[in-house]
């Protein structure tokens, strides 16, 4: 091997190792300066730092931790019947806003889906796609309508097909009963198995729970049949 041949390698590998650590800090420093700006207002308008001994990252510290305490105290009531109460007329005021509502449903759609996500999904399914013998994990969110199970002829469940490694996008496919293949894989599984592309923890392949007394390979270990 030659020498600018082991230069390169080693510049990859370099590579390879620092870019993870780099683009940490940088998110990390990013999500920390949007931070303090973001309470800054609270800040001056509290004059907090008259409070910390003239102390500007100090006061903006104590307000971070005051918006924390007010979340989780928010949380805690929002849980209570009265605070669904509360909010729940809240959210009816904002509905009736034109163009307000339309913003405040749309974030609050999202938030509740990141939140509740697990919950969402009944099951994990696996259906042969793109092709007969190759399978695709799906997440069952439910019946379909009545109309098409109707026209199928059989039962019809809603199947979303997430991407991997990022499940947040994806397919909705409407997948009649007898397609579906059964696992035993939870949906916190299912997803860690799709964000991962297939790797576990140990950097070996995993394979997915048993289809019809066979188990499916996710990655290498798909049998040479040369």
């Amino acid at each position: 091997m030659s020498l600018s041949e082991r230069l390169r390698r080693s510049f990859v590998a370099g590579l390879i190792l620092l870019a993870p650590l780099v683009v940490t800090v940088y998110v990390i420093r990013t999500l920390a300066n949007w931070t303090l700006q973001l309470v800054e207002p609270i800040v001056a308008s509290t004059r907090l730092a008259s409070y910390t001994g003239d102390d500007q990252l100090l006061a903006q510290f104590v307000a971070i931790g005051a918006v924390l305490v007010a979340v989780v105290v928010l949380g805690s009531l929002a849980q209570r019947n009265a605070g669904r109460q509360l909010f729940g007329n809240v959210g009816r005021i904002v509905n009736v806003v034109p163009l307000v509502n339309t913003i405040y449903t749309s974030v609050r759609q999202v938030a509740n889906s990141l939140v509740d996500r697990d919950e969402a999904y009944e099951s994990v399914v696996l259906v042969e796609y793109p092709r007969d013998g190759i399978y695709s994990i799906g997440l069952v969110t439910g019946d379909s309508p009545v109309d098409v199970d109707a026209f199928g002829g059989e039962s019809v469940y809603n199947v979303y097909f997430p991407n991997s490694p990022n499940p947040t996008g994806g397919r909705l496919a409407l997948v009649p009963e007898s397609d579906l293949h059964e696992t035993d894989m939870s949906v916190k599984a299912g997803l860690r198995l799709l964000v991962t592309t297939g790797v576990t923890e140990d950097g070996e392949p995993k394979s997915v729970p048993a289809v019809s007394g066979e188990t499916v390979a996710t990655r290498d270990e798909t049998p040479d049949h040369r």
